[in-house]
Parts: C-alpha cells; structure tokens; sequence
C-alpha cells in the first residue's frame, strides 16, 4: 500500500472517531474541500468545522468499498450512514478525490448523494 493510500485510511478513520487532531494533519494549511452544491470550504479552521457536522449526532460509520490511485490522487468510492438529531438515519453513497501535495492532502471534493431508506 502506498502512503496516499495509508494517509486516506488515515483520514476516514479519524472522521469514523471524531478525530479532529488527527484529520487535520493530514491536511496542508491551504486545503479546499470543495462539496459540490453544498460548500466550498478553504483551509483547516474551514475543515475542521465541519468534521462533525451540527446537524448530525456522533461520528459517521463509513466503508469504503474502492480505492483508486493515480499519481497524487487517491479516489475512495463507498457508503455511510449517520444519525441526525432528530434521530433520523442518513445513509448515503459517497465519491471522495483527494489530491496530494506532497505528503499532505491539499484539496477534497466529495460527492455525496443520499440513499432511500432500506
């Protein structure tokens, strides 16, 4: 496994335990996550804001059903599910592009579309 690959393991495990400290280093200072038809958000104070989103109670379960690489970008395609605080369930399907600069991620974009209850 290669180190962007360890690194986005990295990152989805610390959004699985609320882990701001732990997301945020790796994360370059000038990070763009960019939710498309929701926010474009620019840099870590930005990120870390919405690492546990108000709207929602507890850390997401997440899996990860695919990894892709290529150069300094690393493609996570899977589904989640999250608890709102009115105790409705979230699940949706999710798509994440994160591109490296370096060793750290300098830009997400997350494409999240949300799933018919079972």
């Amino acid at each position: 496994m290669t180190e962007h690959r360890r690194t986005v393991e990295r990152y989805f495990d610390g959004f699985r335990a609320s882990d701001h400290p732990g997301v945020l280093s790796l994360l370059t200072d000038d990070v763009v996550w960019e939710l498309p038809g929701f926010k474009h958000l620019v840099g870590k104070d930005a990120f870390d804001g919405e690492i546990e989103n108000p709207a929602f109670e507890g850390p997401p379960d997440l899996d990860v059903d695919r990894v892709v690489e290529d150069g300094d970008v690393v493609v996570a395609i899977g589904r989640g599910r999250s608890r709102q605080r009115s105790g409705d369930e979230h699940r949706f399907a999710f798509c994440d592009v994160f591109t490296f600069s370096g060793d750290l991620i300098g830009r997400v974009e997350s494409y999240v579309v949300p799933l018919a209850a079972d």
